[in-house]
């Protein structure tokens, strides 16, 4: 087999031997995926240890033969090598080969299920990516006032921590500010897990305050990513209008040098009948 008709079957998807290999890879990844789960069970560990052992490194052959085999039939073999992909397929592969030396990087093979990416190239899903890649411009964006309101909620988190620190003390739980920190952020999150609570009325006044404020952090981030979504996509339609209006100007630019070179054509008809 050529390298030509290779890389049509590797890195094409719209010939049919292109996509089969494409759904058999996937199917492989998820085999693999789960069977590490699987793994991580002390009991079917116990019982059928050995035989994910085994599949594992089948896997692992087979996933090293694929990456060889991208490597060999690629345009540009650094371009891949140093893509996303390409560093994906190679991290996948190595944990399997560093078992010898510490056995529960094993379960790093689950980065695998990354390569399950390719199912939207695959399946036609593609305006999915275009959907996350808005987001990923407005979440870039929005980065600047992101990190100023992490840094306004990290300030508030370490007066409050330090205040229930001082409020309920050592014998309610609050050992010291970096617990009563910790739990400033549990609280402020809403997750609550419950393991310091406070015990004083003017702790539980001040703990009432922080959960209030958390409901109503929540939505900044929020509003702040949605309101850059929200620019960016009338800036695209200003963009696309003002395309617009450059080619219906374009168009009646064509037909005015057309009007005038009929108009010439007819003054030098005129002129000879003269």
């Amino acid at each position: 087999m050529n390298k030509q008709k290779l890389r049509e079957i590797i890195f094409g998807y719209r010939t049919k031997a292109g996509k089969r290999f494409d759904v058999i890879l996937l199917l492989a990844i998820i085999v693999s995926v789960v069977a590490v789960m699987l793994d991580s069970d002390k009991e079917i560990h116990k019982q059928y240890g050995w035989l994910l052992l085994i599949a594992e490194w089948v896997f692992t052959l087979l996933f090293t033969i694929e990456y060889v085999l991208r490597i060999y039939c690629s345009t540009d073999k650094k371009k891949y090598t140093l893509s996303f992909m390409g560093i994906i397929d190679l991290l996948s592969i190595i944990p399997t080969y560093l078992i010898i030396f510490y056995a529960p990087i094993v379960a790093l093979i689950d980065i695998r299920v990354l390569r399950l990416i390719r199912i939207f190239r695959i399946f036609k899903l593609s305006p999915y990516l275009r959907s996350g890649h808005t987001m990923q411009i407005a979440l870039r964006s929005s980065r600047p006032k992101i990190i100023v309101f992490i840094l306004s909620v990290s300030l508030v988190v370490i007066i409050l921590g330090t205040l229930m620190y001082i409020v309920e003390g050592q014998q309610n739980g609050f050992d010291n500010i970096p617990k009563s920190i910790y739990w400033a952020v549990v609280t402020l999150t809403t997750v609550g897990y419950g393991d310091v609570v406070p015990i004083t009325t003017l702790g539980k006044t001040v703990a009432v305050f922080i959960m209030l404020l958390g409901y109503a952090i929540i939505a900044v981030p929020t509003g702040i990513v949605s309101s850059e979504m929200s620019k960016n996509r009338t800036d695209k339609e200003q963009l696309e209008n003002q395309e617009e209006i450059l080619e219906k100007e374009e168009e009646i630019i064509a037909k005015d040098n057309e009007i005038l070179k009929k108009l010439e054509a007819l003054e030098k008809k005129i002129d000879q009948l003269k």
